[in-house]
C-alpha cells in the first residue's frame, strides 16, 4: 500500500464544541472505504479484528463496558447503534476525553468513517503541540484500517514499532504533522503558532528534536504546502 497517498485519502478538520458540558477542541478525521458498512463497523468493534490493524485489546466491549487498549488508552463505552454510531471515553495519562465514531453510506458501501476526538479546550497541552498530538496517532491508526480493510492482511505491535522508526514512517509522520498544522491554520490559529506546535509534535513523535526542521530541509512537509 502506498502510505503517503494515504494521506491524501483521509479528509482532517480541527473544530470545538462542548463535551461532557465542557468547550472542548476537537480533531475530525474522515476517510471512505471500498467496503460494506458491517464489514468497517466488524473491523472496529470486533476484539478479534481490532488487534489485525490497530492494537490488542481487552475489557467487556458492550453498552457500559470498558475497554483497554493494551499499551494505550483505556475508557467506557458511552454509546452504541451498531452499524452507525459509537461513543468511548479515551482515558490516558490520568487525563480523559471523548472519542465519537460515525459510519454513513450505502449498507453495501462505500463507507464513510468519521472520528471526533474532543479535549478539554483548556488543556494546556494543547496549546504546546496543537491537533497534531492526536491527529498523527488517528493518521495511523487510519493507516492500518484501510490496509485491513483491503486485504493487507494484519502487523504485530513489534511491526507497528519498527515502522515508525523507518524512513517510511517518518515521512508519514511528517507528511500528517503538516497536515494538521494547516488544518489548525485553517482553524483560525496563526501559522507561525501552529508551525511551531506542529514542530513540537513531530519531534516528540521522532524522538528527534531536529526532525521538524530536517523534514522541511528535504521538501517533505514542504511538497504538501
Amino acid at each position: 500500500m502506498n502510505t503517503l497517498a494515504q494521506l491524501d485519502a483521509v479528509e482532517r478538520a480541527v473544530t470545538s464544541r462542548l463535551a461532557d458540558g465542557r468547550p472542548a477542541n476537537v480533531v475530525r478525521i474522515r476517510q471512505t472505504y471500498n467496503a460494506s458498512r458491517d464489514d468497517v463497523w466488524d473491523a472496529c468493534t470486533n476484539p478479534e479484528r481490532i488487534p489485525r490493524w490497530l492494537m490488542p485489546i481487552s475489557g467487556d466491549l458492550r453498552l457500559g463496558g470498558t475497554y483497554q487498549l493494551h499499551g494505550n488508552a483505556s475508557g467506557t463505552i458511552l454509546a452504541c447503534e451498531p452499524g452507525q454510531a459509537l461513543a468511548i471515553t479515551w482515558e490516558y495519562g490520568g487525563e480523559v476525553s471523548w472519542v465519537d465514531v460515525t459510519l454513513s453510506g450505502p449498507d453495501a458501501g462505500p463507507t464513510t468513517l468519521t472520528v471526533e476526538h474532543a479535549a478539554p479546550a483548556d488543556d494546556p497541552r494543547w496549546k504546546e503541540f496543537g491537533p497534531g498530538a492526536v491527529g498523527i496517532g488517528w493518521d495511523m491508526m487510519l493507516l492500518g484500517l484501510a490496509q485491513h480493510l483491503t486485504g493487507g492482511g494484519s502487523i504485530t505491535p513489534e511491526e507497528a514499532l519498527g515502522w515508525t522508526a523507518s524512513e517510511e514512517g517518518r515521512a508519514f509522520m511528517t507528511g500528517s504533522g503538516d497536515r494538521w498544522r494547516k488544518a489548525h491554520v485553517a482553524s483560525g490559529e496563526p501559522p507561525d503558532q501552529a508551525k511551531a506546535a506542529a514542530d513540537r509534535t513531530l519531534a516528540a513523535y521522532t524522538g528527534s528534536p531536529d526532525a521538524a526542521e530536517a523534514a522541511d530541509a528535504e521538501g517533505v512537509a514542504g511538497s504538501q504546502a
